[in-house]
């Protein structure tokens, strides 16, 4: 059954784009050349921005280096907000430079110095390495907070789709950790639960014919996994409390996969007294925003501004 009819016209040109992945180990390293190879880095001194990459590793010397792209506001506000950002690819694919378009905007645009780390991929590195990369980038953040004119109080963290899982999985562990704080997470369809698209749980008909499907979504989580539990913190639907996590900004869309269990965590967020805002766009499907001069896209952008000003307690 196709669900064509329910896209946003405006979206149609998106499926030519980025047709559906067919994943295999072995065509899995053309698809990252393809995935990656029109990623071009900004400018970044023409946005009042200046962009350094950076090998960062913990004071207590118990991790890996791990590379990231910094950006910072030419002229920034003493002790400013900091994010955390955490780039997309099912866990197998993508780097932080194919977020450098709107990392630099939202730099620019909220004045916060953004962080944005190059975890490694599986499946030749599964769990917990990817998580372990995002923890030891947000303990760097707070450890040099006075070097990059941070506050402390406002470092956020957030992703799209395996992006937004690995930032709630930071957000899990963080807080069990009690080492290094977050007062907030943006996720934008996060991808959080290993069981969406399983011959167990296929859930609606209606959601993830588009390019993210059911075979690439499991394809995806047994990867990330390598064998090993599915659990939380690197599996953040199957945490049994969701209480004490930070305020939470979510977006999901109508036909995207992880639809329903965005949905989920949003609800159990509530339940738990977590401060949530999330936001449903009809007719939207999975990277809809990475098809420029859409209205839905311009929404996006504007309301994912708004959420992050908010949530980092921008010009309080």
């Amino acid at each position: 059954m196709s669900t064509k009819h329910l896209l946003e016209p405006e979206l149609l040109p998106l499926l030519d784009a980025l047709p559906a992945f067919s994943f295999t180990d072995e065509a899995l390293p053309g698809i990252r050349t393809g995935f990656s190879g029109g990623a071009e880095l900004g400018d970044a001194h023409a946005q009042g921005v200046i962009r350094t990459e950076r090998q960062v590793s913990l004071k207590n010397g118990n991790s890996e280096p791990v590379r990231c792209l910094v950006y910072q506001p030419k002229e920034a506000a003493v002790e400013h907000p900091g994010y955390l950002h955490v780039h997309g690819g099912g866990y197998v694919l993508g780097a932080p430079e194919g977020s450098d378009e709107a990392n630099l905007r939202i730099c620019a645009e909220l004045g916060i110095t953004i962080v944005a780390v190059a975890y490694r991929l599986a499946p030749e590195h599964p769990i917990p390495a990817p998580l372990d990369d995002c923890y030891t980038a947000l303990g760097w953040m707070h450890e040099n907070a006075a070097e990059l004119g941070l506050d402390r109080s406002r470092i956020g963290i957030g992703g799209e789709s395996a992006g937004g899982g690995l930032a709630a999985a930071t957000a899990l562990k963080a807080r069990d950790a009690g080492d290094y704080a977050l007062c907030h997470q943006h996720l934008t369809y996060p991808m959080l639960d290993d069981r969406t698209g399983t011959p167990e749980v296929p859930g609606d008909p209606l959601v993830g014919e588009f390019v993210w499907t059911r075979e690439a979504n499991q394809f995806g989580w047994s990867r990330y996994l390598g064998g090993a539990p599915a659990a939380a913190p690197q599996v953040p639907a199957r945490a049994d409390d969701l209480s004490g996590l930070p305020s939470t900004w979510m977006l999901t869309v109508g036909l995207d996969l992880f639809r329903d269990e965005d949905i989920e965590y949003a609800r159990r967020l509530l339940a738990a007294g977590v401060e949530t805002e999330l936001l449903v766009y009809p007719g939207g499907c999975h990277a809809f925003q990475a098809l420029p001069g859409t209205v839905i896209g311009d929404r996006y952008v504007k309301d994912h501004l708004h959420g992050l000003r908010r949530g980092l307690k921008v010009d309080v």
